[in-house]
């Protein structure tokens, strides 16, 4: 038996090493697009409604800003949520031998991951302020209203 390279499978030597694939071997490029296409617009207003709740979560609380909050992680999970997802989406596609599908659903997942790490920081940011910085000059007690009389 001979074994050709990039091939698992040992084969006969009578065959010339050509041997018939079959036919659900390699999925049909059109069919994948169609199904990246589709997902594709599922996905668009599931992203924007996870943006505009990630949007609207501080959004009417301007008086609170003085004082350091908790973080909020519900934006964070729900991006998280929809990140894994396109990414197992984007994994499936790949293994059942959709490449160009699974792609665009991996380029899609990395997009959400950057919203996703994005709203960690602006929630970690809110929840752990900067100190103000230090005043210039010694500290001393202001001088007395006399003193220059």
């Amino acid at each position: 038996m001979r074994f050709e390279p990039g091939s698992p499978v040992p084969r006969p030597p009578g065959d010339g090493g050509r041997t018939e694939r079959p036919p659900d071997a390699k999925g049909d490029g059109f069919a994948g697009g169609c199904i990246s296409l589709i997902l594709l617009l599922v996905e668009i207003p599931v992203a924007l409604l996870l943006g505009l709740i990630a949007a609207l979560s501080n959004w009417g609380r301007p008086g609170e800003q003085a004082r350091a909050l908790p973080m909020d992680w519900a934006p964070i999970i729900l991006l998280g949520g929809f990140t894994a997802t396109v990414f197992v989406i984007g994994v499936l596609f790949l293994h059942s031998a959709h490449p160009f599908a699974g792609a665009v659903q991996l380029l899609i997942a990395a997009m959400a991951l950057v919203c996703t790490i994005a709203a960690w920081h602006d929630q970690y940011e809110r929840a752990h302020p900067s100190p103000p910085p230090p005043k210039s000059g010694m500290p001393h007690a202001p001088p007395h209203p006399t003193a220059h009389l």
